[in-house]
């Protein structure tokens, strides 16, 4: 058993313990406790609104004041991507998996544009 953690298993079950099972813990307890709620209530109404602005300021953030790789593409690299992913989702009939593989692979376009 040794040998197989030497050969690379070992950072695939640090990622399972420490990266899926909490956040998968906090889905399930969620999935159970949101059972009876009714979907039109202002609590969720709020949620939904506090979601929204929380992701709205990642990718604000993202865009605006990148780090790492995303900070080496230019202004016009990030808004672009963001635009063409939009506009995919829309023309997608409101296909989320679409416009992230459209904005995906814009995004590596202008990298690639980039240099």
């Amino acid at each position: 058993m040794s040998g197989t953690l030497d050969q690379g298993l070992w950072p695939w079950i640090a990622l399972i313990c420490f990266g899926f099972l909490p956040s998968e813990i906090w889905r399930f307890l969620g999935l159970f406790l949101a059972r009876g709620l009714d979907e039109r209530s202002p609590w969720l109404a709020w949620v939904r609104a506090v979601a929204t602005a929380l992701l709205a300021g990642v990718v604000g953030k993202l865009l605006l004041a990148p780090n790492g790789a995303l900070a080496g593409l230019p202004l016009w690299g990030r808004l672009g991507p963001l635009a063409f992913g939009m506009i995919v989702y829309f023309a997608a009939r409101r296909s989320v998996i679409a416009a992230v593989l459209a904005g995906e692979a814009a995004i590596i376009a202008a990298g690639y544009w980039a240099g």
